[in-house]
């Protein structure tokens, strides 16, 4: 009887393992490598973090996915078959270019072939950008175009200052992914360029702002700005704006994305 309840211990652990594979959420340090100086005076990791709770930081963004059963995981490395295959979400957010960093990691052709080949087989990658003077969109755009997006070298929904909010703000009504959302904020992004199997999943004055496609058995979305760090789902936006909404919304229905495990 005491084997039986060791088997069955194992294999309540092995399931378990699984799970969490199936629901583990990557954001990249790779390609966004941004360093500065911390109080001590150490070189730190900065700007879209999961562990940054200022401003510029991912930790609101992570707890929404962690609301949703996902365990969360950065990736340092270049990305490799090896080192995406438990994870069922891939981020990369705003890759640095020359004026972010002394030394860029590029995305580069291999790089390209691990993350479509890994997106074939069922991953889900999210893909945010920024304005081309704030992120580096020509070796992005090399993965984009492979599931028929690229991100244009212009800016939108310009903000010149906080007496300006309405420059940024997108309605939403009846959307399919923002099922709770009226109404969002989003400055000085880029447009996307969507061909098909691609297409716009929401457009600010004609223009898309968000894409999607279905690449295998994997999806492909892609923002046009950063959008969702603390700064803007914290409470900071003015009544009326619903970023907080519009992320729960969106990691509610990347999750759905993940292909159920045979």
């Amino acid at each position: 009887m005491k084997m039986v309840y060791t088997c069955m211990a194992l294999a309540c652990f092995h399931a378990a393992v699984l799970h969490a594979q199936e629901k583990t959420v990557t954001l990249d340090s790779y390609f966004n490598n941004e360093h500065r100086k911390n109080a001590a005076g150490e070189m730190e990791s900065f700007h879209y973090k999961w562990e940054e709770t200022g401003n510029n930081g991912y930790s609101k963004l992570g707890d929404a996915f962690k609301a949703q059963g996902a365990t969360l995981n950065t990736l340092h490395e270049a990305p490799a078959a090896a080192n995406l295959k438990s994870s069922a979400v891939y981020i990369i957010v705003d890759p640095d270019n020359a004026k972010e960093s002394p030394a860029p990691n590029y995305i580069g052709k291999k790089d390209i072939t691990a993350i479509s080949q890994w997106v074939k087989a069922g991953g889900v990658l999210l893909l945010l950008a920024n304005d081309s003077a704030n992120t580096e969109l020509a070796h992005f755009n090399e993965l984009a175009a492979v599931f028929g997006l690229h991100f244009n070298d212009e800016r939108i929904n310009y903000v010149k200052d906080d007496a300006h909010f309405e420059n940024g703000a997108i309605a939403v009504k009846d959307h399919p992914v923002f099922r709770t959302t009226k109404k969002i904020f989003m400055k000085d992004a880029c447009s996307i360029r969507v061909q098909p199997p691609g297409k716009p999943l929401l457009t600010s004055g004609g223009a898309a702002i968000i894409a999607t496609t279905a690449y295998g058995k994997g999806t492909v979305v892609a923002v046009g700005d950063p959008w969702l760090y603390n700064e803007y789902v914290n409470g900071r936006l003015p009544a009326g704006y619903e970023n907080d909404k519009a992320m729960t919304d969106l990691v509610s229905w990347l999750m759905t994305k993940i292909p159920a495990k045979k």
